[in-house]
Order: structure tokens, then C-alpha cells, then sequence
């Protein structure tokens, strides 16, 4: 099995501020893993280095054998279009329709052809249980439709990673599970997923490889049953 994401000996910073130190950690292909932690515990700037959003100045850090503190910035375009992003807020175009959001990512990441792009269009919002919603607002869709869109919208250039930032945050109970169901069957079609989740009732019920992040360190207890996680509520 082959490594996708890897850390060695990485300090990373925010804004000159050291969030994390003595790093290291390893990711293969196909695993579901869970960032787990209290606000500001480093979850989120972790995914921000992997999707080079911020930069690794200290150590080593690799994703898809791509050496982050080695990337040009004329590369992370590159890195990126390997990489799906799910957020909390959705970050979806208001004015558009689910189908002209999808659209448009595709002809910016060089997608030309439209049958094609009218093919992976519905390609992935059938994946996602969307079939049918593809001419609708993102207004007239509820949350977790709104969600699933994002998800769609992660997986159009056939990413190997998923990277998943709160994606139930603003979600009711019923709607996460129902949307932490997607991405494990995501995954066990072959993509890699990270997510970062205070949703810690999910993380015990649906159980995966889980990481720690507890004091600028990161600890990978293996599985939930290890964690207390009445120490991370806040």
C-alpha cells in the first residue's frame, strides 16, 4: 500500500506561531482517518499544509510524493486538482445552480467538451443520491443537500484524496450520520479520506484509524475507544 500523505520531524506554524511540533505521521492510500481535537488544537491548519493553503517551512512533508517545503507556488495548482475539499460552509455559488456549480469547476480546472462535462456532472450527483437536483439553487436545497453538493463538487476531477474540514458542523444528527455514511462508502471505493470532526458520537459509531490532537501534538491512538472525549468538548 502506498503512502499519500507523510510528515516527518514537521513544525508547523500559522501566522509565526507554532501550532505543531515533532510531527510524524504517515497516511496510506484507501484509509479513513479522523482528526480529532479541541478548537484551535490544529486539525484545520494540518489540512491547510497538506492542501498547501499554508507553507511547511520545518522538517519534511509529502502529499502524492510531492515534497510541500520543495512546492512553487506555480505547482499548487497541480498538488490541489489531486485533492478534494469538503467545508463546513459549503462555499457554494449563490447564484447558480447546483449543476452550474459543478460546471463551473470543471471548465476551470480545463474541462472542455460539454457532453463530458454534462457526463461527469451527473456522474457525481448520482454518486452523491443528487440525480435529480442538478437545476435547483443551493437556497431551495436543505443543508445536507447542500453538503452532498460539496462532496459532488470534491469529487469531480476523480481526486485520490478527500479532504473533509467539519463537513457536519452545521448539520443535524440524522443528516451527519446520513452523510458520514457517504464518505465511508466514498472511501471504500478506493479514495483516501481526512476529516476533521468534533462529531465525536459518529467517530465512536462509525470507528476508524483516529488522531489526537492534544497540546501542539499529534497522537495516533488507533482507534476511538482509546480517546476520552470528554477532554476535547471544548
Amino acid at each position: 500500500m502506498n503512502e499519500v500523505v507523510k510528515f516527518e520531524e514537521a513544525r508547523i506554524y500559522q501566522n509565526e506561531n507554532l501550532i505543531l511540533k515533532d510531527i510524524n505521521l504517515t497516511i496510506q492510500e484507501t484509509e479513513f482517518v479522523y482528526f480529532v481535537g479541541r478548537v484551535g488544537s490544529g486539525k484545520t491548519t494540518l489540512i491547510k499544509v497538506i492542501n498547501a493553503e499554508i507553507p511547511l517551512h520545518e522538517g519534511e512533508g509529502f502529499v502524492l510524493n510531492i515534497n510541500l517545503k520543495k512546492l512553487k507556488k506555480k505547482h499548487i495548482p497541480q498538488l490541489r486538482r489531486n485533492l478534494g475539499i469538503v467545508f463546513q460552509d459549503f462555499k457554494l455559488l449563490s447564484d447558480r445552480s447546483v449543476f452550474e456549480n459543478l460546471q463551473f469547476v470543471l471548465k476551470s480546472t480545463g474541462w472542455k467538451d460539454k457532453k463530458e462535462i454534462r457526463f461527469r456532472i451527473e456522474e457525481v450527483l448520482e454518486k452523491v443520491n443528487l440525480t435529480y437536483k442538478g437545476y435547483k439553487f443551493p437556497h431551495q436545497l436543505s443543508g445536507g443537500e447542500q453538503q452532498r453538493v460539496v462532496i459532488a463538487r470534491a469529487l469531480l476531477n476523480d481526486p485520490p484524496i478527500i479532504l473533509a474540514d467539519e463537513p457536519t458542523g452545521n448539520l443535524d444528527p440524522e443528516t451527519s450520520e446520513d452523510l458520514l455514511k457517504l464518505l465511508l462508502e466514498i472511501n471504500a471505493n478506493g479514495k483516501t479520506i481526512i476529516m476533521a470532526t468534533h462529531a465525536y458520537e459518529l467517530v465512536k459509531k462509525f470507528e476508524a484509524r483516529t488522531l489526537k490532537f492534544e497540546a501542539g501534538k499529534i497522537y495516533d491512538t488507533g482507534r476511538a475507544e482509546e480517546i476520552d472525549f470528554s477532554t476535547l468538548n471544548t
